[in-house]
């Protein structure tokens, strides 16, 4: 019976993976910059997520707990290594993961960290607001708040270049 009951897992989490993985990789993309790093993260998590598999598997939106489990390592291992010297230039990110607009990347990356957050998990992994806010550990008018704004930043430097576009 309890092989039974692996199988079922093994297969739970291997189609949770399937469907999670790209959107997990792409939100970890978006705070980090750098493919490598956030390949390397999202590996991480989802190892995680399988050792936790039967927790997991009862979250309320496992996929949001792969990213933040992804950059909660990644401030882990920053926090180990931020006495380092970085290699000037050497290791540039390169964004050819899932696509990507760089321009979107990079005003989603001058977000401030909390509108990042709430970008991502409410758009890109497409959870509800209430979601959101358990996942981050806010209210759901906080969300409301800092989605508003970011959108609203992210409109400003978008929109008038597609009206610009248009009236020439």
């Amino acid at each position: 019976m309890r092989k039974a009951g692996v199988e079922r897992d093994r297969a739970d989490f291997a189609d949770f993976y399937q469907r999670a993985r790209d959107n997990c990789l792409r939100a970890v993309l978006a705070g980090t910059g750098d493919l490598a790093l956030a390949e390397d993260l999202v590996a991480e998590a989802f190892a995680r997520a399988w050792a936790a598999w039967p927790k997991v598997s009862r979250h309320p939106a496992p996929a949001a707990w792969v990213v933040r489990t992804a950059l909660n390592v990644k401030v882990s291992w920053w926090r180990r290594h931020r006495r380092e010297v970085a290699l000037d230039g050497h290791d540039r990110p390169q964004l050819d993961g899932p696509a990507m607009d760089d321009a979107l990347l990079a005003a989603i990356r001058k977000l401030p960290q909390r509108q990042r957050e709430v970008i991502v998990l409410r758009i890109w992994l497409d959870l509800d607001t209430r979601t959101v806010a358990e996942v981050l550990g806010i209210s759901a008018q906080t969300v409301a708040v800092h989605l508003s704004r970011a959108t609203a930043t992210l409109r400003a430097q978008f929109v008038p270049v597609a009206r610009q576009e248009v009236g020439s």
